[in-house]
């Protein structure tokens, strides 16, 4: 499985190194910041980011504020963590949209778990890198894509696509965002290419292409009925 990519956002510089070194350890690819702002510029700037730690208290932009900001273009999990653990600040917390809160001090070895936990449960990814939504099952190592149980013959790109799409399931996705991370930044064909590949991909994939639905003048959305 490609190496996931966590950010954690704290203004405690020792904090940040204290999980850094756990989560690194466990194989994950992380990233910093110190306070809210400069979390938003590394979310939009890197593609690919699995899940987000988050501070409550911090400079510039608190957590929630944060959170919020996150929200508006994306599911992505967010553990909040807070020194508050008065029931309030965690309605307030997930009011924003958190999956988890984790109240301060806590132990490393236990958040450590509880990201794995929410990985696995946000992408259904288990240890062999294998994907599985609603029959559909990807293979990312191997490259194989199976339908209830039957192996269906993708392009490099139809796979990349299908794989984009249950990543960022419920999702509203732009052609143009899907161009950014499917074909990457130095694609300047027509976004008409996108059209053409969902309509091969939706006809391999049979009734299960139905998932794949489209959002008119905008792009497309992965869901699960």
């Amino acid at each position: 499985m490609d190496k996931l990519k966590i950010l954690i956002v704290d203004d405690e510089s020792r904090m940040r190194k204290l999980v850094s070194d756990f989560l690194t350890k466990k194989g994950y690819i992380v990233l910093e910041a110190g306070d809210g702002e400069e979390a938003i510029d590394i979310f939009y700037n890197n593609k690919d980011i699995s899940l987000v730690i988050l501070d409550v208290m911090m400079p510039k932009m608190n957590g929630w504020d944060t959170c919020k900001e996150i929200r508006k273009d994306s599911k992505v999990p967010i553990i909040m963590l807070t020194a508050k653990s008065d029931e309030q600040s965690e309605l307030t917390g997930f009011d924003c949209g958190a999956d988890e809160y984790i109240s301060k001090p806590f132990s490393p070895k236990i958040l450590t778990a509880r990201v794995d936990a929410l990985i696995r449960r946000t992408y259904s990814v288990d240890s062999n890198g294998i994907t599985e939504i609603n029959g559909i099952v990807i293979d990312k190592s191997a490259h194989i894509v199976k339908i209830d149980g039957n192996e269906i013959d993708l392009s490099f790109k139809e796979f990349e696509l299908l794989t984009y799409f249950v990543e960022n399931k419920g999702i509203a996705l732009s052609r143009e965002k899907i161009l950014n991370n499917v074909w990457n930044y130095d694609y300047f064909g027509d976004a008409r290419t996108i059209d053409t590949h969902v309509k091969k991909l939706r006809k391999k994939m049979g009734e299960k292409g139905d998932c794949i639905k489209t959002i008119w003048g905008m792009g497309y959305k992965f869901e699960v009925n």
